[in-house]
């Protein structure tokens, strides 16, 4: 059975779970309301209207994207299958634009902000390893994680955060995991990635898509 401590443990992590399920739940819903709206983009004659329906669909994909736990990667999609290849290099800079912010939030955070919410939810390990490598540099984390890692899995992904933060970025129905804007919020937390290496990641990372796309329509 479990201790008083592990029940108020599993429910404070059952609340939090159920309040981040309640943000995917009101970013799908968006979402799906920004979609529709593209349906009016095949009727409209006026192009300062068409004009206007394009920056408020880049404007909620920018938007969506950059919150963590909240799904507008079917945003950019949309656009590409209803204004075709020519959309492609519009939704690749608000991609990166979007993942540039929460970056630099989670760069803001306090680390003590972050120890408190690991003691509330009764993770303890990770709190103490949060409390040991706050006042340290980015490269001081780095060599006191790859030294004090549990496994052989984490030095490795460690010495390659660059290539394992573009896969996630890419990973298939990441928006449980954070979405774009909980990894890149997560990225800034970690204090591993120095910003223009990270900006640097981000347009590799998201490139590939909207690249083989123009090149589809090119005839390459």
């Amino acid at each position: 059975m479990l201790n008083r401590e592990g029940s108020i443990r599993w429910a404070r992590i059952f609340v939090i779970g159920l309040a981040f399920g309640g943000l995917y739940a009101v970013g799908q819903f968006v979402t799906g309301i920004v979609v529709q709206q593209f349906d009016l983009v095949l009727h409209v004659r006026s192009e300062p209207m068409f004009h206007r329906l394009i920056l408020i669909a880049g404007a909620a994909y920018i938007l969506l994207l950059a919150i963590p736990f909240m799904p507008g990667v079917e945003i950019g999609i949309t656009m590409i299958l209803v204004l075709g290849p020519k959309i492609c290099f519009l939704v690749y800079v608000c991609t990166v634009f979007a993942l540039i912010p929460p970056f630099l939030i989670g760069r803001l955070i306090p680390s003590r902000y972050c120890v408190r919410v690991l003691a509330f939810l009764g993770l303890e390990k990770l709190r103490r390893l949060m409390e040991e490598i706050a006042p340290l540099t980015a490269d001081e984390r780095f060599a006191f994680l790859v030294k004090n890692a549990p496994n052989r899995i984490t030095p490795f992904l460690l010495r390659h955060r660059f290539i394992a933060l573009a896969v996630v970025i890419n990973l298939p129905g990441n928006s449980l995991i954070g979405g774009g804007g909980g990894i890149a919020m997560l990225a800034g937390v970690t204090g591993l990635y120095p910003f223009p290496a990270y900006v640097l990641t981000v347009a590799l990372a998201v490139a590939p898509v909207p690249l083989l796309i123009s090149l589809t329509a090119l005839g390459f």
